[in-house]
């Protein structure tokens, strides 16, 4: 006993011994590393952790900035704006000292959603032409790899890549083609922050501040309240070995084969800790990026939430809001990819549904301040709710940032609503960002559906004047509304000149 205390006492005081060095190293989060690109032109935040009340330098450049850590360890200080283009290093000296190495400056943007945003490169249209082709070592990803976490988080997790043909494959393919379009635009080295998981709905990406009195999320958060309460781990853990054993089976009675339609069931998840789970994400992906600086952020997720009803028009405001107000750098450009077609074509004038439902909600928040939608209606695909032509997709959120953020003469968007009027037995609907001209893609316009006061819907008949759409229908005498490309997978053709096409809408308010 006496050799165990003693032995005690030596282990407490090396650790007391050890305990002030260990403080004193000052460390920095990790997207503050070799390769990354720094916003231009902007105050740049710079934070880390010291021993508590250390004195920390930073330096970039000609540039030196001291701050003090708090009784926590933590610091932070804000560097002045760096010149675009340039390739420097950044030293962080404090009882040791940090060096960045190959640091740009650039233009950064956060890059987030679910699956559609994390799908890579390497998974994408024409893969092998684009590896070759992938020679751009100013244009970098950072992957941020942290896991789930019902707490906010400081720390965050991943690395820088450089772009080239060997690693390419592994950014996000949306990210990626969104930040080619702009290197080549606008010759600046480009930073792409991609924090995105896959299966995952808005709530997630959002703070619990921001959500908690939001009478209309309340049913949500108190539905996650429940199942934590209600976890059993014994009992889904039982459940999961059930359903493994009758895979194992199938599998076993296809030649020891899987197919698509034979995939093993998931692991059980404690709702704790769950990424579908609200704020989630927010904690864990989000916070811990805030206040790096940004140029803005682009956004592609509502699948997930297509096939939970609406609130759509409330949460993606909402979290855009959360996001620029912890931020701290005022109304920040936000955009988002509106959802493609999916699903079985369609058979009616028009088909109800949550992905018509999100798409119009997604059009409705364009009414929030410097904001941006990219219309992907067309590059959709049947059977595959990853359709792989993300250049398309990047594309059009690059015209987006050209044209809104950087003063590029070209179209942002394709035809968006304006307005209509009831002429007759005519719906005369308007539109603008008509760049070139509206026209219909590959013969007569399609997609455009018109009822009378008994909503029943029919197919319309629609032509173009000049930046009008004029519709009618021999079944519908007095006409009361339109809808336009409003089916999960819509037939449609309208486009302006620029190439895009025009955005799905209505103009009833009919439940």
């Amino acid at each position: 006993m006496k050799h165990f205390f003693a032995r005690s006492l030596f282990l407490t005081a090396s650790l007391a011994t050890f305990t002030p060095h260990l403080l004193a190293d000052v460390t920095l989060p990790a997207i503050f590393s070799d390769h990354m690109v720094l916003q231009a032109e902007a105050p740049v935040p710079v934070w880390g952790w010291a021993e508590p009340d250390e004195q920390v330098t930073v330096s970039i450049g000609d540039q030196t900035k001291t701050a003090k850590a708090d009784a926590s360890g933590k610091w932070k200080l804000n560097l002045d704006k760096l010149e675009s283009g340039k390739v420097t290093s950044l030293t962080i000296k404090g009882k040791n000292t940090v060096t960045v190495n190959d640091v740009l400056t650039g233009e950064v943007w956060l890059c987030s959603g679910q699956s559609n945003m994390a799908m890579l490169v390497k998974n994408s249209k024409d893969y092998e032409q684009e590896k070759v082709a992938a020679d751009f070592p100013k244009i970098r990803m950072f992957r941020e790899s942290s896991r789930a976490n019902p707490s906010v988080q400081e720390k965050c997790n991943g690395t820088w890549m450089v772009c080239s043909p060997e690693t390419v494959g592994n950014f996000s393919a949306t990210a990626y083609f969104f930040g080619r379009e702009l290197y080549k635009k606008i010759n600046q080295p480009i930073g792409l922050i991609n924090s995105s998981v896959g299966g995952t709905p808005i709530e997630a990406w959002t703070s619990l501040e921001a959500q908690k009195d939001i009478p209309e999320l309340k049913p949500i958060l108190e539905k996650w309240k429940k199942m934590e309460m209600e976890w059993d781990p014994e009992k889904e853990k039982a459940q999961h070995e059930k359903l493994l054993a009758k895979y194992n089976e199938d599998v076993a009675k296809e030649g020891g084969k899987s197919d698509k339609t034979l995939r093993p069931p998931r692991r059980p998840e404690a709702p704790l800790t769950s990424p579908e789970r609200p704020t989630n994400l927010f904690n864990s992906k989000i916070a811990p990026l805030i206040p790096y600086a940004i140029k803005g952020a682009i956004w592609y997720q509502g699948e997930t939430n297509a096939s939970r009803g609406g609130l759509y028009d409330i949460t993606l405001p909402l979290m855009i809001k959360d996001w620029r107000t912890r931020w701290n750098q005022g109304d920040f450009p936000f955009a988002w990819v509106q959802l493609p077609g999916y699903m079985k074509a369609q058979e009616k004038p028009v088909e109800d549904g949550g992905w018509p439902c999100i798409r119009e909600f997604m059009l409705k928040s364009l009414s929030v301040p410097n904001t941006g939608m990219a219309i992907t209606i067309d590059v959709g695909e049947a059977g595959n709710i990853h359709p792989v032509n993300k250049q398309e997709v990047g594309k059009r959120l690059a015209m987006w940032a050209l044209a809104k953020v950087y003063g590029q003469n070209c179209a942002s968007s394709g035809p968006l609503p304006s307005g209509h009027e009831i002429k007759g037995s005519e719906i005369i609907c308007s539109f603008k960002n008509t760049d070139g001209g509206l026209l219909a893609r590959e013969g007569e316009l399609k997609g455009f559906a018109i009822a009378g006061a008994d909503k029943k819907w029919f197919k319309g008949s629609a032509k173009i004047e000049g930046d009008k759409v004029i519709v009618s229908s021999p079944e519908v005498k007095e006409p009361k509304a339109v809808r336009y490309a409003w089916a999960n997978n819509p037939e449609c053709n309208l486009f302006n000149g620029a190439g895009i096409p025009a955005s799905p809408f209505r103009t009833d308010d009919w439940k």
